[in-house]
């Protein structure tokens, strides 16, 4: 997360108007989760990829390394879609039958599984577009200007701001725990975890607590004010962009 917070202010794409990197990459994410093919996701994963290293400049190590984190939690979700268990063999595409009971693939459910899993990795690369590329600022500034509820943006903002806090005193603790040997062996190590986990919730609520004081101090009234830089309006970008979505959006609509 912090290095997701460090490119943000400094990629190449860092001087393009905030709403035109928003509107690519929700028009993206909407052709894509909307997607009948698995041609568009991958599409869009290409796009959002090329955006991010080709013209963002960000190493490809980190776009990959990123992706990487969400994957984990879509293949255990598509893969109880794609394997089913039952008493009757019959019907299934790949099965193995143990005890009475037969666990294997419907073919439309492996079809279902990797459509969905396409889509939800290209979903997550538009986010990661538009997080590496867009700071948390400016990205507030479009959602005022969208009449977005100030409510919502405020605790945004928190929700943003705590993260990075849970973080910092998640590695303080941990490092603390590595200098005195507490993950030498696996019990060790579950039990260095159970305290972590039970010393993070009462340092993070001094956190949050020094935070509002903080924020207090410095005449809060219950609105987040941010200062974001003006960047011009190119009407070239927005070209760009119409000529990337609508072959998306046709693609889908033909083949629906």
């Amino acid at each position: 997360m912090i290095d997701i917070d460090s490119y943000a202010y400094s990629n190449n794409l860092k001087t393009v108007h905030p709403a035109e990197k928003s509107l690519f990459a929700l028009i993206s994410m909407v052709a894509c989760l909307t997607a009948t093919t698995v041609i568009t996701p991958l599409i869009v994963l290409a796009l959002m990829a090329g955006g991010i290293v080709l013209k963002a400049g960000i190493p490809a190590r980190i776009f990959v390394r990123l992706m990487i984190v969400p994957l984990s939690f879509l293949l255990i979700g598509v893969l109880t879609i794609a394997f089913s268990v039952s008493t009757n063999p019959s019907g299934f595409w790949l099965a193995q039958t143990m005890y009475g009971v037969t666990i294997g693939i419907h073919y439309p459910d492996l079809i279902t599984a990797v459509h969905l899993f396409l889509r939800s990795l290209g979903a997550v690369s538009c986010l990661y577009f538009l997080a590496l590329t867009t700071p948390m600022t400016e990205l507030i500034t479009v959602l005022n200007k969208l009449r977005v509820p100030v409510i919502i943006t405020e605790l945004m903002v928190l929700i943003y701001r705590f993260i990075f806090v849970f973080m910092e005193t998640a590695t303080t603790i941990r490092r603390a725990q590595l200098s005195r040997s507490g993950y030498i062996s696996m019990k060790r190590s579950f039990h260095s975890l159970s305290l972590l986990f039970s010393a993070l919730l009462g340092k993070v609520f001094v956190k949050s607590q020094e935070l509002y004081d903080s924020m207090a101090a410095r005449c809060y009234s219950g609105e987040i004010k941010v200062l974001t830089k003006k960047h011009p309006v190119s009407p070239g970008n927005y070209l760009i962009i119409i000529g990337l979505e609508i072959p998306l959006i046709l693609l889908n609509l033909l083949w629906r």
